[in-house]
């Protein structure tokens, strides 16, 4: 019996090589009768051998299992063995202590990030390609009203369009909806990005709250727009509060007029000031009348018609304007373009940014307007271009706030009008410089499946 396995490999090897070199002469010089014993022999190490390397292999294949199975509580021998067993068997237990000390850190790193998530006010959801929610944490929960999240159907019970609309979400969408948890209704912005497992394509949705953001911003437009109503209304009735005051004191001062030269005076000062009242008030019911509209504008009427021949259309009405001031005028295509909206106030928020556009290039050397239409599978895209001076940028925050305006006879309606009625639509009005310097307006209209732009 031998000490170690080392030594039965040893063994048996050596008695192998004599096996093969005594069965090769012996069958060289034609004694069969023992060729048939030195392939017995032969035959019989190389069967100890193959045992002794399974045995050797064993330990590996154990690792293997243990590893495989998350079992770390083995540990080999490492004494009463030949000096290389013992090395093997060191080996095999360093590598066990390595790949402990591995699973502890990622053990650690994954409580970790678990703490994280259940800790950031952001609702973070992790999806697979078919819907199973893999993970979500508490502030997701807290803003669906969910108790239990495991599969996006679940979002049927907030609303019936939801697991289509999150099953859709693909990298780099965003989009925002509206959430009602038990205390209130909440706005939601949503964000979408991706990660390759080894179980599959993982789909992360981040959830943020944004109504307080929304009521911030809403707060402060509500400030501007009181700031302006109250400049545009203070301006107004500042002189007609201190022409009535004056008139006052002369018509009580009226018998003390000595000769008919005062009474002229009088009636002509008279004249002057209603005037100048009427006038005044005239502006202020005029500006009135502007907010009335601002604040009742209808519902679009949508409809199927051509893009580039409402632009063209508009083009005509301002020919006179374009030629005056030697503007010229691109339409870098005229293929038809369709769109699903209400023509008449797609044509108003076009007449707004051409007239925009024409005061201001009306003024610079390179006069210059396009207008270009272009289509993508969700949106039509409709740029106006000008070479005008760009719009200053402690002026730029304030271009879409209603009333808000530079010019001496403007409304300042404008912009804000176009913008509300691209917002009515489901679409936006941008504004952006290029790369190029040109200022840029851009409506974006969404496409709806009844618009044959989107078909």
């Amino acid at each position: 019996m031998f000490k170690s396995i080392q030594y039965q490999l040893y063994t048996y090897t050596v008695l192998l090589i004599i096996g093969v070199s005594a069965t090769t002469l012996l069958f060289v010089t034609g004694k069969y009768t023992f060729v048939a014993l030195g392939l017995i022999l032969i035959i019989f190490c190389i069967y100890h051998l193959k045992k002794c390397y399974d045995r050797f292999n064993q330990n590996i294949i154990f690792i293997m299992n243990a590893l495989d199975n998350g079992d770390y509580t083995f540990r080999f021998a490492e004494s009463k063995l030949s000096t290389r067993e013992k090395e093997i068997n060191m080996t095999m237990n360093r590598i066990k202590e390595i790949l402990v000390h591995a699973r502890k850190e990622v053990i650690e790193n994954e409580t970790f990030l678990g703490l994280i998530i259940e800790s950031v006010t952001t609702g973070i959801i992790i999806v697979n390609e078919s819907g199973v929610v893999q993970k979500v944490n508490h502030s997701a929960l807290n803003m669906l009203g969910l108790p239990v999240f495991s599969h996006l159907n679940q979002l049927k019970i907030i609303n019936e369009s939801y697991p289509q609309l999150f099953n859709r979400l693909r990298v780099g969408d965003s989009l925002q909806i509206s959430l009602t948890t038990e205390k209130e209704e909440i706005a939601v912005s949503i964000h979408v990005s991706q990660i390759l497992l080894k179980r599959g394509v993982m789909r992360i949705i981040t959830l943020n709250n944004i109504s307080d953001e929304l009521e911030t911003k809403e707060i402060e437009s509500w400030n501007r727009l009181i700031r302006v109503l109250t400049h545009e209304i203070m301006n107004s009735i500042a002189p007609i509060t201190s022409l009535s005051e004056s008139m006052q004191f002369v018509l009580r001062d009226f018998k003390y007029l000595k000769d008919i030269k005062d009474f002229k005076e009088l009636r002509s000062n008279s004249l002057e000031a209603f005037e100048t009242i009427h006038t005044t008030a005239s502006g202020l019911l005029s500006f009135v009348e502007s907010y009335r509209k601002f604040t009742s504008f209808p519902q679009p009427k949508k409809e199927r018609f051509d893009l580039t021949a409402l632009v063209e259309k508009v083009v005509k009405l301002h020919e006179r304007a374009l030629r005056e001031y030697n503007i010229q005028f691109r339409i870098p295509s005229a293929e038809p373009v369709i769109a699903f909206a209400d023509e008449s106030q797609i044509q108003q928020v076009l007449i707004n940014l051409l007239k925009n556009a024409i005061e201001a290039t009306e003024t610079v050397e390179m006069r210059l307007i396009e207008i270009s239409i272009r289509q993508e599978t969700e949106h039509l895209f409709v740029d106006v271009a000008n070479t005008g001076k760009p719009i200053p940028l402690d002026v730029l925050p304030h271009i879409f706030v209603p009333f808000f305006t530079t010019k001496q006879d403007g409304s300042g309606i404008g912009l804000s009008i176009s913008r509300y009625i691209m917002r009515l639509h489901g679409g936006t009005l941008k504004h952006f410089v290029s790369p190029e310097g040109i200022t840029v307006f851009r409506i974006v209209i969404s496409c709806l499946k009844q618009s044959a732009g989107c078909l």
